[in-house]
């Protein structure tokens, strides 16, 4: 709704009504005139509402905003029907005012002042319903709520327990794996006895076949050779198992 000076938004502040719970409305106030323009704000029931700023300055071609807040309630009107009304009041002011200069006196019509009036009209309007739990547990092939009493749990103890699950499932496969590489290692094991055991056997027979003389004293290069192959096979292999 219109008036002289400001365009006023809505014209009918509607709450969502609902009981021991405050609420709150905007009020759009928008100048279109080229002057300060001073408002203030009055109810016909002070006590149930709330309204920040109740009065203040709009600027030049701007807008405000006013927020009106009713106060929790303890009883439902019939048929949601509200008698409660509001009313707007605004004066071109001098240019420059502040808010903390809005006085009562600029709204005095006996002092010569040219005052708009706008009265607001208070309705009640059913607030909005939540999203259906029939529909979400459709989805799933039963009721969240069957679900619950079915197993005995609340819906934070579903969610934990497929990870609960995936976490299980991880030390199961380590056995396989290690019994896998044990298997393998005494594999590789008994081969390297086997060969060391056919290593020392030909060393047997190179010793008996040495032309050399006994009275030298020296040991076979080849024999010295094998041992130290012998020992480095050994070592790897007990370093692995």
């Amino acid at each position: 709704m219109s008036n002289a000076l400001l365009d006023i938004e809505p014209i009918d502040l509607q709450f969502p009504f609902e009981l021991k719970k405050q609420i709150s409305c905007s009020l759009y106030l928008a100048n279109k005139t080229d002057n300060y323009v001073a408002f203030k704000v009055k109810t016909t029931n002070p006590k149930k509402y709330c309204v920040r700023p109740n009065t203040g300055v709009v600027l030049p071609r701007s807008s405000s905003e006013v927020l009106v807040t009713m106060q929790a309630q303890k009883e439902a009107p019939a048929d949601l029907q509200c008698k409660d009304k509001f009313l707007l009041q605004c004066v071109v002011a001098t240019p420059g005012v502040t808010p903390k200069d809005v006085t009562p006196e600029m709204f005095s019509k006996e002092a010569g002042h040219r005052v708009e009036e706008t009265k607001l009209r208070v309705v009640y309007v059913d607030p909005p319903r939540p999203p259906s739990p029939v529909h979400e547990g459709s989805e799933e092939g039963s009721s969240p709520r069957a679900s619950v009493s079915d197993n005995g749990n609340n819906a934070s103890d579903f969610t934990a327990a497929p990870r609960f699950s995936v976490d299980r499932l991880e030390p199961q496969d380590n056995p396989s794996e290690a019994r896998a590489l044990i298997t393998r290692l005494t594999e590789e094991k008994n081969s390297a006895v086997q060969l060391n055991s056919r290593l020392q056997q030909e060393l047997e027979q190179l010793k008996r076949g040495s032309n050399r003389s006994q009275s030298g004293g020296g040991i076979p290069f080849l024999y010295v050779l094998l041992v130290g192959l012998i020992g480095l096979i050994l070592g790897y292999i007990m370093k692995r198992t």
